[in-house]
């Protein structure tokens, strides 16, 4: 076998490594799909695109840098492949090497490739969505003929354009830097030297491991006043971090080191041009909406194997939001008051990336906290400007939340009764002084899985007596040591003491028991209801361009279209409900430029349901849209989504296919054929008491399917098409045929059996097609499947008039239909052999 060219080869020719800091690397496949621009102030100012792929970095030098602009087309000129390790690389070159000048991270992220990257670098025109610091939203890289090294970087028209001059910030994602600054060797620390003296700090080295967190107290409502500083409370991980002879260290506030769980933060806090740092903050994984996810966060807090943390690092990345700086170089700022110190952290870090600074309101705590609210966000903390940072809970620090929410210790649980398994509920308390005092229990809240993992995790702390005063009597009820925590949601303390309506949200492993304190009765909201959110949210959506001609022959525009899916919502999406959605979006209409894109846009809304799902063709998890309700469908139609694609399968039961389709595909053959066929599958489907259920393709035939009810294989499905296929087959030999290639069709309806397959994929009954007309894949009645028959029948144009008489969805039964399949499988097999 000859051996793989080195795809490093013209890197290495061009460094001297032993001369240069940057790496000689090796060809790393990792599945990650990273994206860096660097920086670079060599002989010309300029930017690097670097785009992961098989191990290495593919790169393009941009001069002018990207825009957000799609009217700015920027030159982005083929360099030779970079060493996967070059996506960490910030220095200096030094002179008389190759590239030399200052160079920083100016933005980092994972790309989304929106078609084949083999095909799309061989054609040249490569369409991907970037997930950076900086640079979001869908950019194509186009080939252009004057050179083979020649392409241009355009922002696709989505909802992250910004048309005009560019605001990015130009200092480095990681160190903060400015190329022009490291060019300099500039330490920002040094120049602080005077303000750190001047707010009074003291001379004295601080290490990590000698400092006590600060820690909250509760506070019952916001308040304005003079002298008080208030910032968001994040739904993280609170965080001590130091940097010390160019290593980083990461420990919880109990002093647990989880530097490796998160290196993309101890990456950044190495690049510090700092000697030494202490600081105080709160870890996050954001979520689509860019609002902090605790369960991402503790998905990211379990992992445990090095591979898994690194992907994770890039596709789901950390964020570091500092609040405190306790030391700084050779000073120790915790006599400083707050305000000061957070003016010398704010000058330290830059401006976005893995650290952001953690900014405040003066004084207006409660409008501050208003907005809070109108946003769903977690609550506020409330800080004296002047307080010097104190090991140990404060008064001088105020956590006051949007909703009524506590963190309690697990102290026993109840035994399950009827079909519950696991527990029934699990009994609380909380801390009144030093004294464990009985809250209430909670048995609302918890996944089927989690009832089993919670009971057995418990069992191994079981105990034989209340570990709290006040706890219920009874055989009904198991003690536990006081070791677990969980955060629960109430609407309030009653006289008793006791919580009214709690409902568990999550295990808190990053907190201790001693941490749970009690708190004093009061009143609560409730949050508002489901329907009103869900119409809420279908009121509140901004639909764009709704006068864009989608159809230009027909002169239906995107308001037609979305004006289709709202009216038929009821009736499609029974259909889309739990399943991992496909969209094809058409954002000019169907004569534009049109993309399938499987994994969710980043910037799509929080409420959205999304599911991650492992995709064997893309190498790697996607995260797909899930449409359960209203004002998912029309966010995604809103997107130019016209065509909706979806699974056979339910996400919770990926591997259980709900429905076998046999799509019946004419090609060269007529209409007329495809109706013949259809109807003696249907009456072969009959003669095995096998129900058949039918809809038109909208696009040039016909799909049937068979319900499955999710009781068989994925293999299994497929199986039984193929022998329908074929039995119809030698029924129809002059009209039907299984052979897969046009070529040795012969002009006759296919009968394609091979759509059935994990994440095979079926046009959703009801959706639209992009094709003239805007023809509907419509269910059918059997008895309607007669000559005389056509795909153009049903469009957006007639296709609500036509549900309103139907009165009912003749296709609807295929979602709730259980078949005894093997007595049919016999039947097909007397079938087949006769």
């Amino acid at each position: 076998m000859p051996d793989r060219p080195d795809r490093l080869s013209a890197y290495r020719s061009k460094r001297a490594v032993e001369r240069s800091p940057e790496p000689a690397g090796s060809v790393t496949p990792r599945g990650a799909r990273v994206f860096v621009v660097h920086k670079h102030a060599a002989r010309q100012l300029h930017y690097d695109l670097r785009l992961e792929m098989d191990g290495v970095l593919e790169s393009w030098a941009v001069p002018k840098g990207p825009s957000r602009d799609p009217k700015e087309k920027r030159l982005a000129v083929k360099v030779e492949d970079h060493p996967i390790e070059y996506a960490e690389f910030e220095d200096l070159i030094p002179a008389g090497n190759y590239g030399a000048g200052p160079m920083i991270v100016w933005d980092r992220g994972v790309w989304v490739p929106l078609n084949d990257v083999t095909e799309g670098l061989g054609h040249g025109k490569l369409l991907f969505e970037l997930r950076g610091y900086k640079l979001r939203g869908t950019w194509t890289l186009v080939k252009i003929k004057k050179s083979e090294k020649d392409w241009l970087l355009i922002k696709e028209r989505d909802a992250l354009v910004v048309e005009g001059e560019d605001d990015f910030p130009q200092d480095s994602i990681l160190s903060g830097l400015t190329v022009e600054q490291l060019g300099e060797g500039q330490r920002p620390g040094r120049a602080l030297v005077p303000q750190l003296e001047d707010l009074g700090a003291t001379r004295g080295r601080v290490e990590l491991a000698s400092v006590t967190p600060m820690l909250a107290e509760a506070g019952d409502a916001p308040f304005t006043r003079a002298g008080w500083l208030f910032e968001l409370k994040y739904d993280g991980y609170r965080l001590l971090a130091g940097v010390s002879g160019g290593e980083a260290q990461l420990v919880t506030r109990s002093g647990r080191d989880v530097t490796r769980a998160f290196p993309e933060i101890a990456r950044a806090l190495r690049h510090l041009p700092l000697d030494h740092l202490v600081v105080d903050g709160e870890v996050v994984v954001h979520n689509e909406r860019g609002v902090p996810s605790f369960q991402r966060l503790q998905q990211r807090g379990r992992l445990q194997r090095p591979l898994e943390i690194q992907l994770a690092a890039a596709e789901r990345p950390a964020t570091l939001y500092l609040f405190d700086l306790l030391a700084l170089d050779e000073f120790d700022l915790r006599s400083v008051g707050l305000a000061g110190r957070k003016q010398v952290l704010r000058d330290l870090l830059p401006t976005v990336g893995p650290l952001r600074y953690a900014d405040h309101i003066a004084e207006q705590g409660e409008a501050f906290f208003a907005e809070v609210r109108k946003l769903g966000l977690e609550g506020i903390m409330a800080k004296r400007g002047d307080a010097p940072y104190r090991g140990g809970r404060s008064a001088h620090w105020l956590k006051i939340r949007a909703e009524r929410s506590d963190d309690f210790v697990v102290v026993g649980y109840t035994a399950p009764k009827g079909s519950r398994s696991g527990f029934g509920a699990l009994h609380l308390a909380a801390f009144d002084d030093e004294t464990l005092v009985y809250v209430g229990r909670v048995g609302s809240g918890f996944t089927a899985e989690q009832l089993e993992q919670v009971r057995d995790t418990l069992a191994d702390h079981v105990r034989p007596t209340p570990p709290c005063h006040g706890g219920p009597d009874g055989p009904d009820h198991t003690w536990v040591e006081p070791v677990s925590v969980c955060e629960v949601r109430y609407k309030e303390v009653t006289e008793d003491g006791l919580l009214r309506q709690p409902v568990f949200v999550r295990f808190r492993d990053d907190k201790p028991p001693d941490d749970c304190l009690l708190r004093g009765a009061g009143d609560g909201e409730m949050p508002p209801s489901a329907g009103f959110v869900q119409t809420a949210r279908v009121q509140d959506l901004q639909l764009t361009n709704t006068d864009k001609v989608f159809w230009p022959a027909d002169g239906y525009t995107k308001g037609d279209l979305l004006a289709y899916y709202r009216s038929i919502a009821t009736w499609i999406l029974p259909y889309l409900r739990d399943r991992p959605l496909v969209m094809t979006r058409y954002p000019d209409g169907i004569e534009g430029k049109s993309f399938f894109q499987k994994d969710a846009p980043d910037f799509a809304p929080e409420w959205i349901r999304t599911e991650r799902v492992w995709s064997e063709g893309s190498d790697r998890e996607l995260r797909y849209f899930i449409c359960d309700d209203d004002a998912s469908l029309l966010y995604v139609a809103n997107l130019g989504t016209i065509p909706l694609h979806v699974w056979a399968s339910r996400v919770g039961t990926l591997e259980r296919p709900d429905w076998c389709i046999l799509d019946l595909d004419p090609k060269d053959a007529p209409f007329a054929a495809v109706i013949d066929v259809a109807r003696t599958l249907q009456e072969l489907c009959e003669s095995v008491d096998l129900p058949s259920f039918v809809k038109t393709s909208g696009s040039s035939g016909l799909h049937v399917l068979l319900p499955l009810g999710s009781r068989v294989t994925h293999e299994q499905s497929r199986l039984l098409g193929e022998v329908l296929a074929r039995i119809v087959v030698q029924r129809l030999p002059d009209l039907a045929t299984v052979a897969r290639l046009p070529a040795q069709r012969e002009g006759k309806v296919y009968v394609d059996y091979l759509q059935n397959g994990h994440g095979k994929l079926l046009v959703a009954p009801f959706c639209v097609r992009p094709r003239p007309g805007a023809p509907v894949s419509m269910p059918l009645r059997w008895a309607e499947v007669v000559p005389g028959l056509a795909i153009g029948d049903f469009t957006i144009g007639n296709a609500v008039d036509r549900l309103a008489a139907l009165g009912q969805d003749p296709m609807r039964e295929v979602l709730e239909t259980r078949v005894a399949l093997m007595p049919v499988l016999e039947r097909l097999h007397r079938e087949q052999a006769s």
